[in-house]
């Protein structure tokens, strides 16, 4: 039997580290998309180690490089014919406006857009796979959140729960529509939200700011692997199998706000999406 290929981004820490374990004890080949190749070999060991699987590998994806997720992209397709599961767990908080090298405020770069462009990249392998399944990492915080069409890129205005909020929105909007899209293929596609899962997410690595709000919460929240147990529910399970366009929570479909259920912000979103990051109607 062919044995089943899984890609999660963002795999070397936190809830990625810990999907990334639990679809190797399910029997799948993992590809970790890591932005340090570094980093991502020593939790490629560690996901080893937990796993008992010898069939986990890194590559190197930057999702705040457009550059960088097409050269990704192309190695990938030429290393893999089919892909089974992609989950887009990457994701960043930044208290201060960055940019991506593209010009992206990092929040929408890296968590919408860079995952747009790189499921569409590989909607060829997923296609080919018997079922393809995609999980999308997004989070309650879309509800505080508001697609900025006027100053997407917080230009004009920038602040974290804005930003963040918005990207988590972009999220839910994308796997509505992404869902609209492939709604008579063999890919089912949905949303997450984890809950609030004790990782590094929001941590500056460069200045060590978020640390102390890290440590005062983490008794609170949930260990990675409870905040990756819906995703992997989502990936995996007989249960899942024929359910698409939803979002999830606790393993279970859960509401999502207003602006989240607005089917025209979804189409305008993807539009929009298309033309930020270069896309063509061949891809």
């Amino acid at each position: 039997m062919r044995q089943k290929i899984a890609l999660v981004t963002g795999g070397n820490s936190g809830m990625g580290l810990a999907t990334v374990i639990g679809l190797a004890r399910g029997g799948y080949r993992v590809v970790m998309a890591c932005r340090n190749a570094e980093r991502g070999e020593t939790a490629r060991r560690e996901a080893g180690r937990q796993s008992g699987s010898t069939a986990i590998e890194t590559m190197t994806c930057d999702l705040g490089s457009l550059a960088s997720i097409r050269e990704f992209a192309d190695r990938f397709l030429t290393r893999f014919d089919t892909l089974d599961v992609l989950v887009n767990n990457a994701g960043v908080v930044t208290v201060r406006r960055y940019t991506t090298s593209d010009g992206f405020e990092a929040m929408m770069g890296v968590n919408h857009l860079g995952h747009f462009l790189l499921t569409n990249l590989l909607l060829p392998a997923l296609r080919r796979s018997p079922q393809g399944r995609i999980v999308v990492v997004s989070s309650g915080a879309h509800k505080a959140g508001t697609i900025r069409f006027e100053d997407p890129h917080l230009a004009k205005r920038f602040h974290v729960v804005a930003g963040y909020g918005q990207s988590k929105l972009a999220n839910i909007l994308f796997t509505r529509e992404l869902a609209e899209r492939l709604k008579d293929t063999n890919i089912t596609v949905n949303a997450v939200h984890p809950g609030a899962v004790a990782t590094n997410l929001g941590v500056d690595r460069q200045t060590g700011f978020g640390k102390f709000a890290y440590r005062l919460l983490r008794p609170w929240m949930q260990t990675p692997a409870q905040g990756a147990a819906t995703a992997l529910y989502l990936a995996m399970s007989d249960e899942a199998a024929g359910v698409s366009g939803q979002y999830f929570y606790k393993k279970k479909p859960a509401a999502v706000s207003a602006k989240a259920s607005d089917a025209l912000s979804a189409k305008r979103l993807w539009a929009w999406s298309e033309q930020q990051v270069g896309l063509t109607r061949d891809g």
